[in-house]
C-alpha cells in the first residue's frame, strides 16, 4: 500500500510540475472587474505567474472546504463529547455502587462476588 501511496504523491507531482511549467506566463490578477473598480475609485492588481494563481486557488479552496467541514460537524463533536462526559459520570456511579455494595465483606468474597 505504501508504494500505491507513493505512486500517486508522484503522479500527482508530475501533474503540478507540468501545469507550472505549461503556465509560467504573467498574468494581472485584479481585485475587481474593470467596469466596478471605476465607481470605486480603486483598481488594486498584481502581476504573478498563472501556475501560482492556479495552485493558490486550489489551496484557497481546500481551506474553505476544510473550514466549512469544520464548522458543519460542531454539532457531532459537541455531541461525542457530552456523552463521553455521561459515560464517565455512569463509570464513576457504577464504581461508587459496587463499592457500597461489597462495603464490609471480605476481599476475596467481593472479588469472586464482581466476577459472577
Amino acid at each position: 500500500m505504501r508504494y500505491v501511496r507513493y505512486f500517486c504523491i508522484a503522479i500527482f507531482a508530475v501533474a503540478l510540475i507540468s501545469v507550472a511549467l505549461a503556465n509560467r506566463a504573467i498574468v494581472p490578477l485584479k481585485i475587481l472587474p474593470s467596469e466596478v473598480s471605476h465607481w470605486f475609485a480603486v483598481n488594486p492588481q498584481i502581476e504573478l505567474p498563472l501556475f501560482l494563481v492556479i495552485l493558490g486557488s486550489i489551496v484557497a479552496g481546500l481551506l474553505v472546504g476544510f473550514v466549512w467541514e469544520w464548522i458543519r460537524e460542531y454539532g457531532q463533536r459537541a455531541e461525542a463529547a457530552r456523552q463521553a462526559r455521561e459515560m464517565r459520570r455512569l463509570e464513576r456511579e457504577v464504581a461508587r455502587l459496587k463499592g457500597e455494595k461489597h462495603q464490609g465483606k471480605d476481599e476475596v468474597l467481593a472479588l469472586l462476588d464482581e466476577a459472577s
